[in-house]
């Protein structure tokens, strides 16, 4: 069986923290991980990493193995750069072992973690980015907010925030790890998402920002690997 779940962070991480998670994937079964513009800290398989923002699909697949519970915290757009303490471009659709990121903390991290129930692995991770005292970018977290909105255009966003869009660029792929066209379309992708399965869709690919249902399919199929009608058929909407 295939388990999923989502806590609210600490008080005090709401700022840059979206979420902390527990994942538990059955023997052979496999995880369709899409674009949400985060990156995540993770223990899986006993290993700490930092799972950088996607560009477009991951499938991850379990083995043979008795189900394993990977644990993580997701930090929201805007915070990853701070938190990580370099370019969040560095870890773009990668995964790094987080003793490359934090390599005086890690070690004692990934320790106290192997000898941690699931609830008490979460709060060391918590724990570990509280002590960060990073903020996440103001300028990154407004314009991820007006590319949310439909219709939204990159050079109306930067100049509304009073920058270029060169600086803004600058900033998003620093902060986030890419920049802010295709955070806009990943917001696109949730909002799609959001609307649910109550009306046609090429009513919903209006109503989320597309052109046309045909650039939606072309979007979906390129940050999903899936078509529309197969990825909408089970989606949900994750915090981010």
């Amino acid at each position: 069986m295939t388990t999923y779940r989502e806590l609210a962070p600490p008080a005090g991480l709401l700022p840059v923290v979206a979420c902390l998670w527990e994942h538990q994937v059955a023997p052979g079964g496999e995880q369709r991980i899409i674009p949400d513009g985060c990156v995540d800290l993770v223990r899986l398989d006993g290993e700490l990493v930092v799972v950088g923002a996607d560009t477009g699909p991951v499938v991850a697949r379990s083995g043979t193995a008795p189900a394993s519970r990977t644990s993580g915290i997701r930090l929201r757009p805007g915070a990853a750069g701070a938190v990580l303490g370099l370019p969040a471009a560095e870890v773009r659709d990668r995964r790094v072992p987080l003793a490359e990121v934090w390599p005086d903390v890690a070690p004692a991290l990934a320790e106290a973690l192997a000898a941690a129930g699931p609830a008490g692995r979460l709060d060391l991770l918590a724990r570990a980015v509280l002590r960060r005292r990073a903020e996440r970018d103001g300028l990154v977290a407004a314009a991820a907010r007006r590319l949310g909105a439909p219709g939204a255009r990159i050079s109306a966003v930067a100049a509304e925030l009073g920058v270029s869009e060169r600086h803004l660029h600058r900033r998003t792929v620093d902060a986030v790890g890419y920049g802010p066209k295709t955070l806009g379309r990943v917001a696109r992708l949730r909002r799609l998402v959001g609307l649910g399965r109550t009306s046609p869709l090429a009513e919903r690919a209006l109503t989320a920002g597309y052109a046309s249902q045909a650039h939606m399919s072309d979007e979906v199929r390129r940050l999903t690997g899936l078509t529309p009608v197969r990825f909408l058929e089970d989606a949900t909407l994750t915090a981010a």
